[in-house]
């Protein structure tokens, strides 16, 4: 596998050569331009990883270049290459789309670098767009529970390992971390596909009401019907129930519920006869189960028959590695859901957001996700006006260090490693700015 295939343009054939020389060397592919016309009618979206575009050039500038290849295809990456006078324009084309640019003359490891991270970005967004539209049972799995991290890759494991085994099992995670998910996943990947997912919202509600749905009624054993229900335990034959908040059961549908993973049989209100149901039953939890049953609120019993195969789900915050492919893929799904187009995702973007702790998990990411896609962002100071190039300039950088050290908590040492200056340079520009590290 390569490091990634890569578009470089530029109307000097001299800079073209260098950069493939040194790119090549890197370990992309290179194919070069020195027109850039030329370049966006031979570029094939689907084969490239990333475009790098000089923004002067005679024909058609490095902003036309982007605005053509977002129009190919938005998912694109575009890195611009700009001289010094051309940094307002450059900041005006990222609020454009464009990925990144570099100021001339830029080193070589600089420009591989954000290259790098533009190949990353490319091929999250190659993974979250698989996850909605797959194309193979194989590749489902492999973007149902999207993420590179260890933890993540455990889960899929489980998937293949537990899909198809006879076995009740219980899911712990913190709100948002994709419990149903998981649960799903489990019903979706084996031989129980084609039957029912039911899911058991526990929370307490009125006992004959909640006792009916679950395990249904005869003809006019319950008031204000003449109908025989079928409870979801009975419904759910062949498939899978998953019981969400199981420690919030009364302590008389726990007891019920013990029976029927024992006997494997139902009794609707007001029979006397076993209903045989092949069901597998999944509990999730974001409590302590240990603690409910010291307390009394959860049965012993009925804890340790769900809990042979207990599947622990880590929050965001200790797999930062999949925030951002979760966050390209909640923002291309939200941008299709409101028909709105996918929104420009600045690699600095997906940095601060991985510096985050989201505290409510998958869950506050898809949010924010949707609120990117609506463009609901918090306003703006107003700047007086007018502005100089050297004011703007400093205003954009001293924003950008204050929304870094706002994610990093104050750390400058982390802030530092985040915006990949070094510290002592970091420093002297919060100096410079007057802004508190603290």
């Amino acid at each position: 596998m390569t490091r990634g295939a890569i578009a470089f343009i530029d109307d000097e054939t001299r800079l073209c050569a260098a950069a493939e020389d040194w790119l090549g060397a890197s370990g992309f592919e290179v194919e070069t331009f020195s027109d850039p016309l030329s370049a966006v009618a031979a570029i094939d979206p689907a084969a490239i990883d990333c475009v790098v575009t000089d923004l002067r050039m005679p024909g058609i500038d490095g902003r036309e270049v982007l605005h053509r290849i977002r129009a190919a295809d938005p998912d694109l990456p575009v890195i611009l290459l700009s001289g010094h006078g051309d940094v307002p324009v450059a900041v005006e084309v990222m609020r454009e789309g464009a990925f990144d640019f570099l100021e001339k003359p830029y080193g070589a490891e600089h420009l591989v670098a954000a290259i790098d991270r533009a190949v990353e970005m490319r091929r999250m967004r190659r993974q979250a767009r698989a996850a909605r539209f797959p194309e193979t049972a194989g590749v489902m799995l492999e973007t149902r529970l999207a993420g590179a991290s260890a933890a993540v890759g455990d889960l899929r494991a489980m998937v293949r390992a537990l899909a198809d085994r006879p076995v009740d099992l219980l899911i712990r995670g913190e709100p948002g971390t994709g419990k149903e998910q998981m649960a799903r996943a489990l019903h979706d990947f084996g031989k129980r596909a084609r039957r029912p997912f039911v899911v058991v919202d526990c929370a307490p509600r009125p006992e004959q009401a909640f006792e009916a749905e679950l395990f249904g009624h005869e003809r006019g054993f319950v008031a204000g019907t003449t109908a025989v229900r079928i409870g979801k335990l009975e419904y759910a034959h062949g498939g899978t129930v998953m019981f969400d908040g199981i420690e919030k059961l009364s302590p008389s549908l726990q007891a019920r519920l013990l029976r029927v993973l024992q006997d494997r049989s139902v009794e609707r209100i007001g029979s006397n006869a076993p209903r045989p149901v092949d069901i597998r039953v999944i509990a999730a939890t974001h409590a302590d189960l240990d603690l409910e049953v010291r307390e009394g609120r959860l049965r012993a019993d009925l804890f340790h028959r769900l809990s042979a195969v207990d599947i622990a789900i880590p929050p965001l915050r200790e797999r930062r590695e999949d925030i951002a492919i979760l966050f390209v893929r909640f923002v291309e799904e939200a941008a299709e859901r409101f028909g709105l187009p996918v929104p420009a995702l600045l690699d600095m973007d997906l940095r601060l957001l991985e510096a985050r702790a989201w505290p409510g998990n998958a869950a506050e990411l898809k949010a924010h996700a949707e609120r990117h896609v609506l463009g609901l962002r918090l306003p703006s100071h107003p700047v007086p006006a007018p502005e100089s190039l050297p004011e703007r300039v400093a205003r954009f950088e001293a924003e950008t260090i204050a929304d870094a050290l706002r994610a990093c908590e104050g750390r400058s040492s982390e802030a530092a490693e985040l915006l990949g200056v070094p510290r002592r340079t970091l420093n002297e520009k919060i100096a410079r700015y007057g802004l508190r590290a603290d």
